[in-house]
């Protein structure tokens, strides 16, 4: 899906990674992760994430936008499903723009071409996370008329946990 409708923004190009991107998309993680007050959480490797994002079970797809050339940002989504639309979702794992990149139209663009993909699939939402205490993203967010769900409460399995479940009813 290299043919991403591109923006009418000077010098900018949005473009599907491929696996030479590998490099490019884990620093972009790693300084996403800085603004998130979240580095000590980023753990994968080059290997890890380039198998995952481009070996034989492809997990995710990223989209990413140049400025002159320069890597400015990218938005990492998937697919979910909705049993009560009966239609699958895209989730929106990550949205990031380099900071001296914002305020050209990159994250607006970079969504848009998501939504775009989302419509082309047949989905019927796309729907992603943001951390409370991050006020720019919110009203970025608003006012492309996303709302937030209230009364939805995110869990999270993970590391140990995700063995504790896995054993909490032995197999036979």
């Amino acid at each position: 899906m290299n043919d991403v409708d591109q923006p009418n923004l000077p010098g900018v190009r949005l473009r599907t990674a491929t696996p030479e991107d590998t490099p490019v998309i884990l620093q972009l993680i790693r300084e996403l992760a800085d603004y998130e007050h979240l580095a000590h959480e980023v753990v994968t490797d080059e290997r890890e994430l380039g198998e995952n994002l481009f070996g034989g079970r492809r997990v995710a797809e990223v989209l990413l936008a140049e400025r002159d050339a320069d890597a400015a940002g990218f938005a990492l989504f998937f697919h979910n499903f909705s049993t009560f639309l009966g239609r699958p979702g895209i989730y929106l794992e990550d949205l990031f723009v380099r900071p001296a990149h914002r305020g050209a139209g990159i994250g607006r663009a970079l969504l848009a071409a998501v939504g775009r993909i989302a419509r082309q699939r047949g989905c019927g939402r796309v729907e992603w996370s943001v951390l409370n205490w991050n006020e720019p993203a919110i009203g970025f967010y608003r006012s492309l008329g996303a709302r937030p769900m209230d009364e939805w409460t995110v869990y999270r399995v993970d590391g140990g946990g995700i063995e504790e479940l896995a054993g909490a009813f032995p197999d036979d």
